[in-house]
């Protein structure tokens, strides 16, 4: 499977999905602790995370997948939703609660 399959199963197999820099106990950037910490305040229990860090060509390969060109990068239900700072506008605005409980 090349790495454009990889990433469509993994956004399309788990409803939560955050590509980040580290993990949710340990990221490794302040973008990824703060999309992190909003989508536990929303209650993403079922939240399936990818550490680019540990593989290289999904780090790149994320950003052609959403021609996004930053991480983390926030998918639910198979959709692009967007960086740290649009998810922490969505949070402010209760659209990503909203999402999040469908």
């Amino acid at each position: 499977m090349d790495t454009q399959e990889t990433i469509k199963q993994q956004v399309t197999a788990h409803p939560v999905v955050l590509y980040m820099k580290g993990t949710p106990e340990f990221p490794q950037c302040g973008f990824s602790a703060n999309a992190v910490k909003i989508l536990n305040v929303c209650g993403a229990n079922n939240l399936f995370t990818v550490d680019v860090l540990t593989n290289p060509e999904i780090r790149q390969g994320i950003k052609e997948y959403s021609n996004w060109p930053t991480i983390p990068q926030l998918y639910i239900n198979g959709e692009f939703i967007g960086g740290s700072d649009i998810v922490t506008e969505m949070f402010q605005s209760g659209e990503l609660q909203k999402l999040l409980q469908k």
